[in-house]
């Protein structure tokens, strides 16, 4: 069985710029904390930590993540995280989390004095790798709203986990595993 991979491994395997295409800027990486995040109206949540519940890190020991933005489209976003660790420890945890983020059609995050209603719902996701999980997720607050995809693909120890605009995306997924089962 192979060994799960380290996070400087897991770094090389990254989408960059040259992956993406002409038009894709790479953001710098922000300290997301979500410490003070609550989960109102979906049980199988709420017992999740706050950054799981909207769709964060996963919490796996190796990890690595990018983000970038789309100029050519009014800032659309894409980000790719790698996780790797055993493959029934990443198909259990990554399966616990999407299941348990479309357990509840409609839900409301807390962040702070931020209200987010969230209504999440499972997507069709590209054959790829050895498991597939997807899903759409609608935030809405103070009259706006947005849409994210994340998809995430299980191929040996290392999940490959794209999330932003749907169509990015669907666009990149490919590319991403790609890269990840041609460099192992």
């Amino acid at each position: 069985m192979p060994a799960p991979l380290s996070s400087s491994v897991l770094v090389e395997r990254l989408l960059d710029e040259r992956d993406l295409g002409e038009g894709y800027v790479r953001q710098p990486q922000r300290a997301e904390r979500h410490d003070d995040v609550s989960v109102i109206g979906c049980p199988a949540l709420e017992e999740l930590d706050g950054e799981a519940a909207v769709g964060g890190s996963l919490t796996f020991a190796q990890r690595a993540k990018v983000s970038f933005t789309y100029v050519g489209d009014g800032g659309s976003e894409v980000s790719e995280e790698l996780y790797s660790d055993t493959e029934t420890r990443l198909s259990e945890g990554v399966a616990r989390i999407f299941e348990a983020m479309t357990s509840c059609s409609t839900y409301r995050v807390l962040g702070g004095s931020t209200s987010v209603t969230v209504t999440a719902r499972k997507a069709l996701a590209a054959r790829l790798g050895d498991e597939r999980w997807s899903q759409l997720l609608t935030f809405s607050s103070g009259g706006r709203s947005s849409i994210v995809k994340q998809t995430a693909v299980r191929t040996g120890t290392v999940v490959v986990v794209v999330s932003g605009s749907p169509g990015l995306v669907d666009a990149h997924l490919a590319k991403a595993v790609d890269k990840v089962q041609r460099t192992r």
